[in-house]
């Protein structure tokens, strides 16, 4: 089994859009029972709410599922719990690296998610929620999503 949580700030916009995204491409290689995935928001400004209407219009129209998603932030229990903790952007990064204790370090691999997109020359998933540009963030989230699983993949089958 490998865990998967996807991190961003209020966890509306970027972060849901990736589980969702992800959790999608696990379904359709049949691995809904190795892979979990998740998400969380480093601020709590958005607890219990579902994804942002921008997210939700982009899934809908690819027949993407979210139903059930609502924002949570990011828990201690997360370090023990997940595999990657993939994070949308640097301060989420960093935020997260600051409040994980240093033994829980060694458990999760912390990566930021355009690490998977190196040709791409972003540090980070652009925030839709201030540029509004939920297309672009898409496309790069399915792209890395794709990346990543076939990272997972591989791991599951050493």
């Amino acid at each position: 089994m490998k865990r998967v949580l996807f991190v961003c700030l209020g966890n509306i916009c970027r972060s849901p859009m990736a589980e969702a995204v992800f959790r999608n491409l696990v379904e359709q290689e049949g691995l809904a029972t190795q892979i979990k995935v998740d998400s969380a928001g480093t601020g709590d400004w958005h607890l219990g709410k579902p994804p942002h209407a921008g997210t939700r219009r982009l899934l809908d129209n690819r027949g993407i599922g979210y139903d059930g998603m609502k924002a949570r932030q990011v828990s201690t229990d997360d370090y023990e719990q997940f595999d990657y903790i993939i994070c949308m952007d640097s301060q989420n990064e960093q935020d997260v690296k600051k409040w994980l204790p240093k033994q829980q370090r060694i458990q999760a691999t912390t990566m930021k998610f355009m690490d998977l997109l190196p040709e791409r020359g972003f540090t980070d998933v652009p925030d839709p929620y201030y540029t509004d540009n939920f297309d672009e963030v898409y496309e790069l989230v399915e792209s890395g999503c794709k990346r990543l699983l076939l990272k997972v993949k591989s791991e599951l089958a050493a």
